[in-house]
């Protein structure tokens, strides 16, 4: 009972200082958004705010520059929800549909078709760069939100037709042959009944494309416009926008700013996220 207690006591121990060391950088930043600029330079990394300052907020949000703009982060935070959105959600949809023909209605050369979609899992952001401006050019969707909701959702097409597949193929075929002889039609298997049983696999789908999209910043800075570019890439041009004076409490405050929606899908929904990829690991 003794060593069970002291076994216990070293895996909390060492699960407490990995968590520590993890979330330094992130206590690093919040203090250091709080703080005034006198503070910053006369204080350690470490310390507490000798003044709790929200200034550095207010500035990030409404009037920091961002190149030759000087209109903060609002403007930019709503642009990723517009081309987030709708990105996650048809991604989502179509990786559901894609998962449920390759792994219930299996065609001549289905497993052909599914490790090319396969294979776009590993293919380099960089490698299509070119032919997807061309593209999107060709269609008058250059530097459009429309346009960055197109790459994004063919993008993490692969991605959700493989976590959807691999779900389907663990829900029993006899379901589905059930529900066909009731005069269940394609669709209506779809909709009725496999729909419903995804709730786990659509949560992990969501979380994984919400983080990746809002967090993109390449696809951002190359197939986006002024008035369409995403907040990674606003962050980044506040950041390396140089007035004289290096304020890097609001550089603090406007990256938690950027990086907050995602923590708060992680805070809420992190235990579906691995419920979700466990959920049909074991059939039956």
């Amino acid at each position: 009972m003794k060593s069970m207690t002291l076994s216990r006591v070293l895996i909390y121990a060492t699960l407490l200082i990995f968590c520590v060391i993890y979330l330094m950088p992130l206590f690093v930043m919040l203090i250091t958004s709080f703080k005034t600029l006198p503070d910053i330079r006369s204080g350690n990394l470490l310390s507490l705010p000798t003044e709790w300052a929200f200034g550095a907020w207010y500035k990030a949000w409404d009037s920091a520059c961002t190149g030759v703009s000087c209109e903060g982060l609002k403007g930019y935070f709503w642009n990723s929800f517009q081309m987030v959105i709708p990105a996650v959600a048809i991604s989502t949809l179509l990786g559901a549909f894609n998962g449920y023909v390759i792994s219930k209605w299996q065609f001549r050369g289905s497993n052909l078709f599914f490790s090319a979609m396969l294979f776009g899992c590993f293919i380099p952001f960089q490698v299509i760069l070119l032919p997807m401006a061309t593209t999107l050019g060709h269609l008058g969707l250059a530097n459009t939100t429309v346009g960055l909701v197109a790459v994004h959702v063919i993008y993490g097409l692969a991605f959700t037709t493989l976590f959807f597949r691999n779900f389907y193929v663990g829900v029993p075929d006899e379901l589905i042959k059930a529900a066909r002889l009731d005069g269940a039609g394609f669709f209506t298997i779809f909709f009725k009944i496999l729909l419903p049983l995804s709730v786990p696999i659509i949560m992990v789908t969501v979380i994984w494309q919400f983080t990746a999209i809002w967090n993109d910043f390449l696809f951002g800075v190359v197939y986006s416009g002024p008035d369409t570019q995403p907040i990674t890439v606003a962050l980044n041009n506040l950041v390396n926008t140089s007035t004289g004076v290096k304020e890097y409490n609001v550089d603090m405050a406007a990256a938690i700013i950027a990086a907050l929606p995602t923590l708060v899908v992680y805070v809420l929904a992190g235990k579906y996220f691995v419920r979700g990829l466990t959920a049909g690991s074991v059939k039956g």
